[in-house]
């Protein structure tokens, strides 16, 4: 998720419009929330693998599925994270279109006023 016009993140580390800091908020939530589905899924994992079956009964049965059900959820979000990150990243490339244009205008304005 990178801005084509913008520095990323990294480079940049106070970005300059709300949006921007909203965005770098959202991709750092993003990353974290990915990081902690995939832990999610090793532990589960793991549990699946080393409880025996027998024991996969009762509290430690519900346990299992719903560990199952939050590693879900959790990528669901990160997915969500994404698209609006996305949506986010549009919207500052729009707006920053519109302020070239506005740029643009206002410079031609001035120059025609002074003729």
């Amino acid at each position: 998720m990178s801005k084509s016009s913008q520095p990323s993140p990294q480079s940049a580390p106070s970005a300059d419009t709300p949006l921007e800091r909203a965005l770098d908020r959202n991709e750092t939530v993003e990353k974290t929330v990915k990081q902690s589905s995939a832990e999610l899924f090793v532990i589960n994992a793991v549990l699946n693998q080393e409880i025996p079956e027998h024991v996969k009964t009762g509290d430690v049965a519900q346990a299992l599925e719903k560990t199952g059900e939050l590693e879900g959820k959790i990528q669901e979000s990160a997915a969500d994270l994404a698209h609006v990150n996305e949506l986010l990243e549009q919207e500052i490339d729009e707006r920053a279109d519109v302020e070239r244009e506005l740029a643009a205008t206002k410079a031609a304005l001035a120059k025609a006023k002074a003729k």
